[in-house]
């Protein structure tokens, strides 16, 4: 299957967001999520809006140890052949560090850490052998700071972000490689990480078209931040002292 891209995390928000719009600009899929009942589902609308498009699906959960394999085996089964990766799965717990579970701070480090990073070195050899391919890991403007009761998230982000510049540095032409920054934007994310209540979800909250779509178009860019507002907070956050940006942090996500 020629022409395809990978996209974790793929059963709702910008996850599904990307699939619908590289469904649109043309490319095949390979969607994997955790759910599914919404995987299969968004497969079956899909399909029903773009015949010509092939979107395969594979249910997984990216915590299990063995889920960059099975996804290595389904593409190699499949003869698919890779033009894009968006490592979009990811979430945050809302919680001060001591009292939130060791087994769910765990999962995030794999989720969000460790499987971005496996499979980025695993298909990287498969997106060289294609022509304008593309590596999008979906980062955060939590990145650019500490955030006190999202410690773990916020410490993923900013490695996610660290990551992909250096292999944008690395990859420079023969793969694009990108970090999406994103504020907060309308998504599952709040409800899961338990942050529905917070200021910073009252504030400022961008839709997922808009952010998928400057995505896209910017994936050229070693950093991708969609967003006038999102522009400024980060600027702002890198004029500040961290000692600064730290306690506003923690005052927003209290």
């Amino acid at each position: 299957m020629q022409n395809t891209v990978l996209v974790t995390g793929s059963s709702a928000g910008i996850g599904e967001e990307f699939a619908w719009q590289l469904a649109r600009l043309g490319y095949n899929l390979l969607l994997v999520a955790r759910r599914t009942d919404k995987l299969s589902a968004l497969q079956k609308a899909i399909t029903l809006k773009f015949p010509r498009q092939k979107c395969l699906t594979l249910a997984l959960d990216l915590n299990e140890e063995s889920a960059t394999q099975s996804i290595n085996n389904f593409v190699d089964l499949q003869q698919i052949e890779l033009v894009g990766l968006i490592n979009n799965a990811g979430f945050g717990a809302r919680g001060a560090f001591a009292e939130l579970s060791e087994d769910r701070q765990r999962d995030m480090v794999q989720v969000n850490i460790l499987c971005l990073t496996r499979l980025t070195h695993a298909f990287i050899p498969y997106l060289k052998k294609q022509k304008n391919t593309f590596i999008i890991n979906v980062a955060s403007t939590a990145a650019f700071q500490a955030g006190p009761n999202l410690a773990i998230y916020y410490a993923s982000k900013a490695f996610v972000l660290s990551f992909s510049e250096a292999l944008h540095e690395e990859l420079k032409g023969q793969i694009q490689v990108s970090a999406l920054c994103p504020g907060a934007t309308k998504t599952e994310f709040a409800q899961i990480a338990g942050m529905s209540d917070s200021l910073v979800f009252k504030m400022r909250v961008m839709e997922k078209q808009a952010v998928v779509s400057f995505a896209l178009k910017n994936r050229h860019k070693a950093i991708a931040i969609p967003g006038l507002i999102n522009k400024i907070g980060v600027i702002i956050v890198k004029l500040l002292p961290r000692s600064i940006t730290r306690k506003l942090a923690f005052q927003i996500q209290k």
